[in-house]
């Protein structure tokens, strides 16, 4: 079954560097990123987990807890986070899912069914679907999908940026534009009617088209 926005993130209990997680149960009251690899030790997948390290305590700011996903066994990744802290510079400290089974790849639709029940033998082309960013929500419903060519590495400055905007339009009936960064103009959703807007937005909006409504990003 495909995954779609604002489905339910399925549930999974696994193995990971730190121990059995039980994934909603893990995320608690907050929000999650969960980002795929195809494979350990891939040269991209390893500048992407050390820059992931450095950007931890901006995630961690926003109550957004940070949690990889392998389909290698746990035991090789611990091998692989030496690799990552001595070429990246940063050390690993978030969580690793080990998938050696393909289960969480199959349970999140990154890997078909007949893919096989075993990591062995596999190469990362032939795992390359299992490169996606998912940023789910404290109702633990999927927030948004990226999903990547092995060739491309990801911006994870983009996926924070996201975070604010997914953090910001939930608490407040604005949708952020194009570029949109942190403390910029936003624009007032369209279910928010003239009216109502002129309740929440006393000092007016500037409007270049009727249907464009801007105004100061709400403190």
């Amino acid at each position: 079954m495909s995954l779609r926005l604002n489905d339910v993130a399925p549930d999974f209990t696994a193995e990971t560097t730190q121990g059995t997680i039980k994934f909603h149960e893990w995320i608690g009251d907050g929000w999650a990123i969960l980002f795929s690899h195809p494979k350990d030790f891939t040269p991209v997948c390893t500048t992407e987990l050390g820059y992931m390290a450095g950007l931890q305590p901006e995630f961690a700011k926003r109550n957004c807890k940070i949690i990889g996903l392998s389909v290698d066994p746990v035991s090789q990744h611990g091998k692989w986070a030496v690799d990552i802290e001595e070429t990246q510079g940063h050390k690993v400290t978030y969580p690793m899912i080990g998938d050696p089974q393909l289960k969480v790849a199959k349970l999140y639709d990154m890997l078909p069914a007949e893919a096989g029940d075993t990591s062995e033998g596999r190469t990362p082309a032939t795992n390359a679907t299992v490169r996606t960013v998912f940023v789910v929500g404290p109702d633990k419903k999927i927030k948004l999908m990226l999903i990547y060519p092995m060739s491309t590495g990801r911006n994870f400055d983009e996926v924070l940026r996201i975070l604010d905007s997914l953090q910001l339009t939930s608490k407040h009936n604005v949708s952020t534009p194009v570029n949109w960064k942190q403390g910029q103009d936003v624009i007032i959703s369209g279910s928010v009617t003239d009216e109502a807007a002129k309740k929440i937005y006393p000092n007016g909006w500037k409007s270049p088209r009727p249907y464009i409504r801007i105004v100061p990003q709400p403190k």
